[in-house]
């Protein structure tokens, strides 16, 4: 409709005296008048949307819909109920003793029923969902006749058990019926109640009540939820005698569902067809009881609230935001298998629905039955389609086939009607519903503004009424708002309503400036007079112009009557063909085609040709052309060949086939996956163990199509991912990719329980179940009918939900999509937090993900639509679409998609014909097909190698795209075109087949050898020219090729609209572009396709001999303003001069279109050769070569448009063509383009069409509705496509939602959808029924969605490579790998003490072995040597010493398999180590103890309190005075235990800062045996490894230590092992063991001790003999533990540890099984013995180095067994690397350097926020050449360091001596030192003991004491200034603070 349409208001005067009339209407109330206009005019105040976002409420509605009942201040109400007693209950659905009497509740109880009682329901109105359930003396009930019953009542409470109820009045107060009309019986007692098979009561039939209820003819089962005309004798499809129009589209959300799940399956309407009465027969109960029981409650409907822009101009006031219909007509509803669904769309109420209940609209019918006249259908050419209003519907006879009766409106006014219990809280009572009288003239208003090519949408209705009631009641709801809800709410303010006497006068008032597409009829008596009236006026051809008949019968006075019957033909055809099922829609089409019925159409075609039929014409050029096909068209294929043979192959440049890569979007997505497959692992609730699994294995699940099945057997084989997982060797075959790939069909039962078998044998494989095109086929297997007979419905609810893969740990499903919403419900199984969405590829204007292709899909395809892009590449086909309109009235009984169907293959028919030479048919087609056809005939002729284009032609229903191949391939054949192009038929359950000819092509093209090889997936059709005619109700996920250029979806249904339906038909056009051209750029420069010759004028005059279609409807004026838009009749400025220019390889034939000039992009259907200057054309020739013969069809072929529209455009469009070639008629006018201009475009049109193919997306044709909906947006800019229903199988929770919001993110739409939709019946969700609670969604499952075509297939594969990678790493760790240090400096002994293979140390050969006192562990590469008399010290430089941040990252590590016996962190869990880790039933998690532990120790000068937490699950290891009461000791075994059930020694693991990585699960690393662990913590800490190790004894350290080093941990747990040795002795010695026995070893372990090693040694024979081999294996630390403990004489050792291992072990190191050397990282201690040996407490480096020393030098011995071997993890975070030396000065941005950690005494130097002790070492490992210049690489006089052992450096060297009296120290005499090292020296260092030793002169001394006085007395005490010189200037401090006490050096040199 335009601007101009009839009826629109002229004035504003008259407007105002329409409203001043109906004010002073509503004036004669004597309430307070209130204008009304608002609502009339459907706008709300604009602050209405501030409740838009407040509407999220409740998903449940109270319905409150009574007979007409409505509050009581509407009206007044003829019938007083009684008020009820005090203090009962008046609950809906209780009876007032409380009982509850509603069926779904009482199913299953025990009932007790009174001889010769029935049970039976009761419809209350209020409870419109719910039988109440009562007993009644059947004798008071009638008979199968409807006869027989007694007068009155007798009847029981089944609740309470009062009986002898004698009045139905009386009953129904007592069940809280509360009717505001005469209670009967007739009325409200509806169904006898049976027990099914499980004895469960359930709905059963109808009480047949003189047959006067079934005057509405309810069949709660059949397709039409609750009219159908009977059957006739034409067959069981005479019940479906409408269709949904494809290019149509009617929005059945709102009702037109059946009435129960019986819906899926159209065969039962037939079976069901004797329940739908003609009023002779009345139903018999048996058949009722069948029909009911498929019956499910009717949820109440609720619409899709769209809007679609301004109603054209009609009501000034109209706001942006306020919904109309949608622009163009286009209804946008949930399409037509909602109806089948269940009834209606919204609010399931969450009771039980199992068992059956009522559709709920009226069943009462009264007056006469009106009779449907006999030629109805045929003079109206439509039949009209009446929707139930309020009240009651009258009984319909005759001639049923002729009309389509409704319930949806009835349906969208109770929705209405029912409040949102979001405005409950604020007090029902003073917000009423919007009443019957304000809906029924809101909705004339509504028909009143509708265009003529516009369809009513019932949620465009709702939507008008919620926001009328929102805005009547905005006071009130703020008021709520506002105020907290007050005991006695405010008195309402009075309204003024419309009285339903005023009702008749104001609709016809509101009717009457439409120009009748609105007509009113009022009837007196009842809706009978006025539906008869309609029909009469029908058959007189009075109602030809009008649209809408409105029949109001206002007589009954409490309340009203009305219903709407559509009568414009074209509403009505697409109203009645949307309330089919897709099934149905099918079985209509296929009855049509078998029964001849489309004759009548072809007969039809075949008058409009102007020599008689077509295929004569066909025939005749058929005979012409059979002598001589060397016509123009096959000519130069012939040369093409010709040329093959001679040349070899031809070169294409542009034919390339894509290598296989992964695209960095694939690859952030399959990153993605994982990283939530590890989060799923990391979730405390143990539902992946990621830990516990080897390898990968997958299934991919996809819909049964054969195309989509061999594509991914394509993508699988290509992708690697099974030689990458394992699972196959090396060639792969294509039959073992088929197992991991399942078509879901019949067959894939079998192979799905070997998956499910083999997932059961295999538990440490990962199993992932990828469920692709998920949103296909979601049926619930309980819900499916018959599942029996079709086995493949509800078949992935059937195997992918199942028990076992819910239950399986090592499944895990994810389910990919394009089009999640069904999948994103209330109901979802799936977690939003396992939702991975595609990731945007730009953010705040960064491409995050940079790729050379450019994705191409809706929205760039809406976005191309805009004004400013160059070319639309969404079109419409006004022509077609006029044609299709004009024979839908012509041919009323056809199903339009048999009409657009047909339509369109004879456009397809005559375009070829017209290409083919035969101009004349160019008359008989579109400009658009026309263009296609043109372009994919010519597009091989650019390409030598002959590429050409696909055009993709979708026919979704299966029996038509039949005829349109057998059609299109027929006259193919007679115009010998077979070798030009291809036509396949893509079927989804059937491969593609080819022709020879075109296999031998793809063969050459994609130089394949293999002689069997045929095309198998429409991916292998790159650059084949052909029409795909793509058949199948829906797209299986099949990818097209790049060659694909044109999408023509002219015949998809659009009347069966939602959003996944909608998506994913244009989702068939999705592609990738290359980046290299802009796509902008690239349409304007080099030609977009288009229809140039609409730019120019035509060479034809008789261009007026349209169809009767375009000349019947001219174009509407709409068409006319849109110059350069989405028509495809518009264009860019550029094709035209392109086009006319391109016809090089045209040139053959003068009257062929020219050539598309891009790769299968749509081409211009540019003028014919013959309108241009023959000198032109002769250049054109010369180009290319020699001229082809020349056809004897002169007349151009160019297209044209009717041509009122190619004036306006030419005028418009002409004046701004860059190049003005306005080519005119065949006399040849000028060509006025330059040459220039000419030449670059020829030499653009000789490039092969592929070459294009990759920078522009194809176009797309779409029925005019579905364009109108797909580009027009709402207020936010949303298109209106994204706001209509998501799917067909959910329905929407509540009307009182907000609307999607342009912004929304994909995350955002997800919730969304969550919150406000719930699934029907039959979706395989709807059984999971724990709404929003976290424990029913699947812990395993996981959503991929992301746009069509992405890549999603490759980002998954990925994901399972990736997967793969991470669990092979997860097995393995990063272990030091490094050679032993300063070999070369080790004492090679002339002698050996043992035999390689000895398994312990001889004690007395032990202690003859001399002390190694060379560093040999690779960590300490950069120490000081430590020299020794025996060694020959080399004086060479051990090499530059590393920086210290580079310690960490140059060392050598390698990549090892965790074995069996593997400590673990804690990202470890496995069924075995649960209850090790504390996860036990018998355990409370984190059940434990704190107990202090002091002692007293006299070097601290204070008692030590540490504190032990002792899980109470080890509380055996301990003993307390009493349970529970104070801790006294560790248990400790005895040296005499032989048991190898435990571990004798307890473990100490000091640690920081590795809570999650410390490797503390000691489980399998001690293969389960018993053991005492303990893990040594610091203060700060300890809860962070508490909550990680609940399971774990913790000692924590005193607060004091917090900044300590190790050397603090490793004091304090020697120091307490010790008290605890003399604990144990005391308390054993009580019970008579001697205290030698005590067990006196622990262990001390390093938290990065992840495996342990053996050297298995096969030893040479005798003692002499050297030779032997060996072999290393990996083994328990039970295994090693219990063989060290087994030592004979182990008491006799002090400290005992094994080597570091290293891959480069070597004879050497194995030789000598034990070594009496330096010990590292897991010592086994012995606590009696170094009882007086002590760690350094304030060390943080070197400490073991330093103990290792001070033990050997008190006379203990030191053995390291070199069989054992332990590997240490690589941890990159805690340890020695949580100390961080920073600035105290906390905004000093400077880095601090060792240099900085010393500074002079009282300077103004920065200090360090770090322990001096931690600077002290830290400066000395790096500077100490400062005070030591004299030794630096100078190992032959080292630095004498007394009593400790301290890091100077790698390039210094030191000689360790103790001052201890009888101390082990090595003879000095022959050394000269080069310094002496004093460190906090004690009373043992004396001034004698200093002067056994001689230094170099020049020789440097170092002092460091705690305090400068202690320094003074040190000096003093040692009389140092007799041998050495101090300057004051000499003396130092570390960087500390005063109150962190820092220590003093002094330095002086030798004199």
């Amino acid at each position: 409709m335009g601007n101009s349409y009839a009826g629109q208001l002229k004035t504003t005067r008259f407007e105002e005296v329409l409203h001043s009339s109906i004010e002073a209407s509503l004036r004669s109330s004597s309430l307070v008048p209130r204008p009304i206009f608002s609502q009339l005019y459907l706008e709300a105040e604009r602050q209405l949307s501030a409740l838009e976002g407040g509407s999220r409420v409740d998903n449940e509605e109270e319905e409150e819909e009574g007979e007409g009942a409505l509050e009581q201040n509407c009206r007044p109400n003829p019938y007083q109920m009684h008020p009820p007693p005090e203090g009962c209950c008046t609950t809906d659905g209780f009876c007032q003793a409380g009982k509850d009497l509603r069926l779904v509740s009482i199913s299953n109880e025990p009932i007790d029923v009174p001889a010769d009682f029935l049970l039976v329901g009761a419809k209350s109105p209020s409870l419109p969902d719910h039988l109440l359930v009562c007993a009644v003396d059947k004798r008071f009930l009638p008979d199968d006749n409807g006869h027989n019953a007694l007068l009155g009542f007798s009847g029981n409470c089944v609740g309470c058990g009062k009986k002898g109820f004698c009045y139905f009045t009386e009953f129904s107060n007592h069940i809280n019926l509360k009717l505001t009309t005469q209670p009967k019986k007739q009325k409200h007692l509806k169904y006898y109640l049976v027990r099914n098979a499980q004895g469960a009561l359930t709905k059963g039939p109808l009480i047949c009540w003189k047959g006067s209820e079934f005057r509405s003819r309810q069949t709660p089962a059949s397709a039409c939820s609750s009219l159908f005309p009977p059957l006739e004798s034409s067959g069981p499809l005479a019940a479906f005698p409408s269709e949904p129009v494809p290019g149509t589209n009617l929005s059945v959300p709102l009702g037109a569902q059946q009435a129960g799940p019986a819906s899926d399956h159209p065969s039962l309407t037939a079976a069901l067809g004797p329940a739908v009465f003609n009023g002779k027969e009345s139903p018999k109960p048996a058949q009722l009881v069948k029909s009911s029981l498929s019956a499910v409650p009717r949820p109440s409907a609720i619409g899709i609230l769209s809007n679609s822009g301004p109603p054209k101009k009609r009501h000034k006031g109209w706001s942006p935001e306020s919904p109309s219909a949608a622009d163009g007509g286009y209804p946008q509803g949930g399409g037509n298998r909602a109806k089948y669904e269940s009834a209606g769309m919204s609010c399931v109420p969450q009771v039980g629905l199992v068992g059956p209940a009522s559709v709920t609209f009226p069943v009462v019918a009264s007056g006469e039955p009106v009779s449907v006249p006999d030629n109805l259908l045929k003079i109206c050419k439509a039949k009209p389609v009446i929707f139930k209003g309020h009240g009651n519907f009258p009984y319909l006879c005759g001639n049923l086939n002729d009309v389509v009766v409704s319930p949806l409106l009835y349906t969208c006014y109770q929705n209405s009607q029912s409040i949102s219990r979001a405005y409950e809280q604020y007090g029902a009572s003073t917000i009423q519903p919007i009443s019957e009288e304000m809906q029924l003239l809101l909705t004339v208003y509504y028909l009143v503004q509708l265009a003529a090519d516009q369809v009513p949408l019932m949620e465009d209705l709702e939507q008008i009424f919620l926001r009328s009631w929102r805005e009547s009641h905005l006071t009130e709801i703020r008021q709520y708002q506002q105020a907290p809800p007050q005991p006695c709410p405010p008195a309402p303010s009075a309204v003024a309503p419309v009285t339903s006497a005023q009702l008749p006068w104001l609709a016809g008032l509101a009717a009457s400036s439409c120009n009748d597409s609105v007509h009113i009829i009022e009837c007196t008596y009842s809706l009978a007079e006025g539906l008869s009236e309609m029909f009469r006026l029908l058959i007189e051809g009075k109602l030809a112009k009008t649209n809408y008949v409105v029949i109001i019968c206002a007589c009954r006075n409490a309340a009203i009557d009305s219903c709407i019957a559509v009568t414009g033909k074209y509403q009505a055809r697409i109203l009645s063909e949307s309330l089919l099922t897709p099934a149905e829609y099918q079985k209509e089409v296929s009855y049509e085609l078998v029964t001849g019925k489309v004759d009548s159409l072809g007969a039809f075609f075949s008058t409009l040709c102007p020599e008689g039929d077509i295929d004569i014409l066909l025939d005749k050029f058929h005979q012409e052309n059979q002598g001589h096909i060397s016509s123009s068209l096959t000519a130069s294929s012939v040369t093409k060949s010709a040329s093959l043979d001679v040349g070899g192959v031809p070169a294409c440049t542009s034919y390339n086939l894509e290598p296989h890569c992964i695209r960095p979007f694939q690859l952030a997505v399959a990153q993605k996956l994982l990283s939530h497959v590890c989060s799923i692992a990391d979730s405390s609730t143990q539902n992946l163990d990621l830990g516990s699994f080897e390898k990968v294995d997958f299934l991919i699940c996809i819909p049964p199509s054969e195309v989509t099945y061999q594509q991914t057997l394509f993508h699988v084989w290509h992708s690697g991912v099974l030689l990458e997982l394992g699972l196959e060797k090396e060639h792969v075959t294509k039959q073992r990719v088929e197992q991991y790939v399942l078509k879901l069909d019949a067959e894939a039962q079998t192979k799905f329980k070997s998956f499910l078998q083999n997932s059961f044998q295999n538990p440490h494989t990962l199993f992932v179940l990828i469920h692709d095109h998920a949103h296909w086929d979601l049926v619930s297997a309980v819900h499916n009918l018959y599942s029996q007979s079709d086995p493949s419905v509800g078949l992935v609810d059937r195997l992918l939900n199942c028990r076992e893969v819910k239950e399986a740990p090592n499944i895990v499903t994810l389910h990919v999509t394009s089009f999640p919403y069904a999948l994103q419900t209330q109901h979802t199984l799936i977690s939003p937090y396992n939702e991975i969405h595609w990731p945007a590829s730009y953010s705040n204007g960064m491409d995050l993900y940079p790729e050379n292709k450019k994705y191409f899909g809706l929205s760039e395809f809406i976005e191309s639509t805009l004004s400013g892009h160059s070319l639309p590449l969404l079109r419409y086909d006004s022509s077609f679409e006029a044609m299709v309109t004009a024979l839908g009235k012509r041919f009323p009984r056809l199903h339009s998609a048999v009409i657009r169907t047909f339509v369109l293959v004879q456009h397809y028919a005559a375009a070829m014909m017209a290409v083919s030479g035969l101009s004349q048919m160019k008359n008989y087609t579109s400009v658009e097909t026309l263009e296609i056809t043109q372009n994919l005939i010519n597009s091989p002729k650019q390409c030598p190698c002959g590429h050409g284009l696909m055009v993709l032609l979708r026919v979704p229903c299966s029996p038509l795209a039949a005829v349109a191949y057998e059609r299109l391939a027929h006259v193919r054949a007679r115009l010998a075109l077979e070798e030009h192009f291809e036509i396949i038929l893509g079927n989804p359950s059937s491969g593609i087949t080819v022709g020879k000819h075109f296999v031998k092509q793809l063969k050459m093209w994609q130089k394949i050898e293999d002689a069997e090889w045929r095309p198998q997936t429409y991916l292998e059709l790159e650059g084949l020219p052909c029409i795909l005619i793509f058949s199948g109700m829906d797209p299986h996920g099949e990818s097209l090729p790049r060659s694909l250029r044109y999408c023509d979806l002219r015949l998809i249904n659009s009347s069966c609209l939602v959003r996944t339906a909608l998506e994913q038909e244009l989702g068939l056009a999705a592609y990738f572009v290359s980046n290299e051209v802009p796509l902008e750029k690239g349409a304007r420069n080099e030609a977009l396709e288009s229809d140039a010759e609409k730019l120019s004028s035509t060479d034809n005059e008789d261009e007026e001999l349209v169809t009767e279609g375009s000349i019947s409807e001219k174009r509407s004026p709409v068409k006319r303003e849109r110059s350069c838009s989405h028509d495809s009749a518009s264009s860019s400025l550029s094709s035209k001069a392109s086009s006319s220019v391109l016809c090089g390889e045209s040139s053959a034939q003068p009257g062929g279109p020219s050539q598309g000039e891009r790769a299968g992009s749509p081409q211009p259907s540019g003028p014919s050769e013959e309108g241009r200057v023959p000198g032109e054309r002769q250049r054109l020739r010369a180009s290319r070569g020699p001229p082809s013969v020349i056809s004897r069809h002169s007349p151009g072929l160019a297209p044209r448009p009717d041509s009122s529209l190619k004036t306006s455009q030419r005028s418009i469009q002409v004046s701004v063509t860059s190049l003005s070639s306005q080519l005119s008629s065949s006399s040849g006018s000028s060509f006025s383009s330059t040459v220039p201009t000419t030449s670059t475009l020829v030499l653009q049109a000789s490039q092969c069409s592929m070459t294009k193919a990759y920078q522009q997306p194809p176009i797309v044709f779409l029925p005019k509705l579905v364009y109108d909906m797909v580009t027009s947006t709402d207020s936010s800019g949303l298109p209106k496509a994204a706001s209509l229903l998501p799917s067909h199988s959910v329905m929407w929770a509540s009307s009182f939602r907000p609307l999607l919001s342009k912004t929304m993110t994909s995350t955002e739409q997800s919730l969304y959808y969550r919150q406000w939709t719930v699934p029907r019946p039959s979706h395989m969700d709807y059984g999971n029924r724990a709404e929003g609670r976290v424990d029913s969604f699947h812990p395993r499952r996981l959503l991929l969605s992301g746009p069509p075509q992405i890549g999603k297939t490759g980002a998954y594969l990925q994901f399972l490579s990736i997967l793969s990678r991470m669990l092979i790493r997860l097995t393995e760790v990063d272990v030091y790998d490094e050679e032993e240090i300063n070999i070369n400096l080790r004492e090679e002994s002339d002698w050996h003490y043992v035999q390689p293979s000895d398994p312990w140390p001889d004690l007395e050969l032990f202690k003859k072995l001399p002390f190694d006192y060379i560093i040999h562990d690779p960590k300490y590469e950069d120490a000081s040597l430590i020299c020794s008399h025996h060694q020959s010290m080399k004086s060479e430089d051990r090499g530059m010493s590393r920086k210290p941040e580079d310690l960490y990252v140059r060392r050598h590590t390698a990549r090892m398999r965790l074995s069996k016996y593997a400590a673990y962190n804690t990202y470890h869990h496995c069924e075995q180590c649960h209850q090790y880790l504390g996860f036990h039933p018998r355990y409370q998690l984190y059940e434990s103890t704190l107990h202090a532990f002091a002692f007293s120790y006299s070097m601290l000068g204070e008692e030590i309190q540490l504190h032990f937490i002792i899980p109470k699950s080890k509380e055996h290891h301990f003993v307390f005075s009493q349970p529970g009461g104070q801790l006294e000791s560790m248990r400790l075994p005895l040296v005499t235990d032989k048991s190898h059930e435990y571990i004798k020694s307890p473990t100490f693991t000091p640690t920081t800062g590795r809570h999650e990585h410390g490797l503390f699960n000691l489980y399998h690393a001690m293969d389960g045996a018993s053991h005492l662990h303990v893990l040594v913590v610091k203060e700060y800490e300890m809860a962070i490894y508490k909550k990680y190790w609940p399971n774990h004894i913790m000692l924590v350290l005193p607060s004091i230590f917090n900044s300590a080093g190790v050397g603090a941990a490793h004091f304090l747990i020697k120091e307490l092992s010790y008290h605890n040795l003399e604990l144990e002795r005391n308390r054993q010695e009580e019970l008579g063991i001697k205290p030698q026995d005590i067990w006196p070893f622990i262990v001390i372990s390093d938290d990065s001790c992840v495996m342990w090693n053996v050297v298995d040694v096969d030893g040479g024979g005798e003692r002499s003999s050297r030779e032997f081999s060996w072999s290393e294996r990996n083994v328990s630390l039970k295994h090693i533990m219990q063989h060290i403990e087994a030592s004979p004489n182990i008491t006799h050792y002090a400290l005992i540890g094994m080597r570091k291992w290293s891959s480069r072990t070597g004879c050497r190191e194995v030789r000598e099984p034990f070594s009496r050397c330096h010990v590292h990282d897991f010592i086994i201690l012995n606590v009696d013995l170094t009882q007086n040996v002590q760690y350094n407490q304030n060390r943080f480096t070197c400490d073991d180095v330093d103990f290792n020393l001070r033990v050997h030098s008190a006379g203990l011995l030191l053995c390291r067994f070199n069989r054992f071997s332990v590997m240490k993890k690589q941890i990159a975070v805690g340890g020695h690397r949580s100390f961080h030396i920073t600035s105290k000065v906390s905004d000093s941005p400077v880095a601090i350097v060792p240099a900085q950690y010393i500074c002079a005494p009282d300077s103004k130097h920065t200090f360090l926020a770090a322990p001096a002790q931690l600077l002290l070492e830290k400066f000395l490992q790096h500077h100490s050449h400062r005070f030591f210049p004299l030794s630096l690489k100078n190992h032959g006089h080292p630095v004498l360091s007394v009593d400790c052992y301290l890091n100077l450096g790698s390039q210094i060297s030191v000689c360790y001596v103790s001052s201890r009296p009888h101390s082990l120290n090595i003879s000095c005499s022959d050394f000269l030192f080069s310094g002496l090292l004093l460190y906090l020296c004690d009373s043992f260092v004396g001034a004698s003991f200093l002067k056994k030793f001689h230094f170099l002169k020049g020789a440097t001394l170092c002092v460091i004491c705690q305090d400068r006085n202690s320094l003074r007395q040190t000096v003093v005490r040692l009389e140092l200034e007799d041998e050495w010189q101090f300057r004051l200037r000499d003396e130092f401090q570390t960087a500390n603070a005063k109150e962190d006490r820092p220590l003093f050096f002094l330095t002086g040199r030798h004199i």
